[in-house]
């Protein structure tokens, strides 16, 4: 994945973080702000009960005569009464209305609602928003919800009397959306501004892990660049040196032996006959073994004809084999290369720990993944033992499946205790 792409996902989900946090941070504060307001509207209705209304309120007010509601009328309309507070009503207990701003209300009796008699029960403000639909409301009605205030007074005789004031709730709302919208830059910029701080930070780490991470690469080829070159080195002093001696002194012997032939054999002819034999097997055996250390035409002859040489120390140890591969010239070697080590430490676990009397090896290749499979009737074995096995040479799986894993391929292995194991590596074709 190339830095760009991975700044750009970077500030995509910083962005949709920032959209997330505004939408949250509005809701939150419009409540919060609804709250302050409604709050607000609380403390106006006492002021103006307490500081205005209250002082001047006569007793005949219980029975609305005229002069008292005039007394009161007057300081309501002119102080009390504004764009957002339009309406005022003075209750009795008995839902008499004894005063309101709308003269039309005045001497109305109606139902007290739970939260009017509330108010006059527990002494306390009340707020409420309400769809002004009661009975009560037919002047308030069309305004949509409003915002009602309950305030318990006593009059100077001690009778308690309800101060009720309707604000509109818009604007309560508004003021909330208002408070926010003042927040809302300070705190949608100082977002904004810690991810544009942040794209230069996440620019220079993401260069930071990809210089890593071609480091880590280049660092994994040198090491098998260099094994490779060890191996190489190694197959060929034995190919050159041991093997050619060996098979020059396996020709002696069967040269000495066939000398002799149609004379009585001796003691000597069957010990230098056997002895031919044995090295010849030794042979062999060594070079399916230079096979396994370095295959010299894996990338020349082919990955089938390299696995058939691999095959051969199975058959030598009995085993019936099958190896079926169809791949395309084209195969990239890095690919090719490791098809064979998977085949090479299946098939060597095989030999070391599966007792297995048939095995078959299978390789296909479409346009996008190559597949490698190893199957063997051995005893199998439980496959999360693997990693508490590396000294009965499980470690070779778990190192081919990091390298399976660094090439963008899987390596899985399917066992069960006494029905065979299957080898399963898949690598992408790139």
């Amino acid at each position: 994945m190339s830095i760009t792409r991975v700044v750009l996902q970077f500030a995509l989900l910083g962005l949709v973080v920032l959209v997330v946090v505004s939408v949250g941070s509005a809701a939150v504060s419009r409540r919060v702000a609804t709250k302050a307001a409604i709050d607000d509207a609380r403390r106006a209705t006492y002021v103006y009960a307490n500081g205005i209304v209250r002082p001047i309120m006569p007793d005949a007010l219980l029975t609305m005569d005229p002069e008292a509601v005039a007394r009161i009328d007057v300081p309501v309309k002119a102080y009390v009464i504004s764009s957002s507070l339009f309406r005022v009503k003075i209750w009795r207990q008995d839902g008499t209305i004894i005063y309101s701003d709308q003269d039309a209300l005045i001497g109305k009796r109606y139902v007290l609602s739970s939260d009017e008699v509330n108010a006059f029960n527990e002494g306390k403000v009340i707020a409420e928003v309400s769809s002004a639909s009661a009975a009560e409301n037919t002047f308030e009605a069309g305004r949509g919800n409003v915002l009602e205030v309950y305030l318990p007074l006593n009059m100077q005789n001690g009778t308690p009397v309800l101060f009720e004031t309707y604000y509109r709730y818009d604007l309560v709302k508004a003021a909330g959306k208002q408070l926010w919208l003042n927040f809302s830059p300070v705190t949608l910029g100082s977002l904004l501004l810690l991810e544009v701080v942040q794209i230069p930070l996440a620019l220079s780490l993401a260069r930071r892990l990809k210089r890593g991470q071609r480091q880590r690469e280049r660092l994994l080829q040198h090491a098998i660049d260099s094994s490779e070159q060890e191996r190489r080195r190694v197959a060929g002093d034995l190919h050159d040196g041991v093997v050619q001696d060996l098979t020059g002194v396996s020709l002696q012997l069967s040269a000495a032996g066939m000398r002799r032939e149609g004379v009585a054999h001796t003691e000597l002819d069957v010990v230098t006959a056997d002895a031919a034999h044995r090295l010849r097997d030794s042979i062999r055996s060594l070079r399916a073994l230079l096979v396994d250390i370095y295959p010299p035409n894996l990338y020349d002859e082919g990955l089938d004809v390299v696995l058939s040489d691999l095959a051969t120390r199975l058959s030598n140890r009995g085993i019936d084999i099958h190896v079926d591969v169809v791949l395309p010239e084209s195969l990239p070697r890095e690919v090719t290369g490791l098809l064979y080590r998977g085949a090479q430490e299946a098939l060597r676990n095989v030999l070391a720990h599966a007792e297995a009397s048939e095995v078959t090896v299978t390789a296909r290749a479409d346009d996008d993944m190559a597949m490698l499979v190893v199957r063997d009737d051995g005893r199998g074995f439980a496959p999360d033992s693997i990693a508490d096995r590396p000294r009965e040479g499980h470690v070779g799986l778990r190192v081919l499946a990091d390298l399976a894993a660094e090439a963008g391929g899987t390596l899985r292995v399917e066992s069960s205790p006494g029905l065979g194991t299957r080898v399963r590596l898949g690598v992408p074709i790139r």
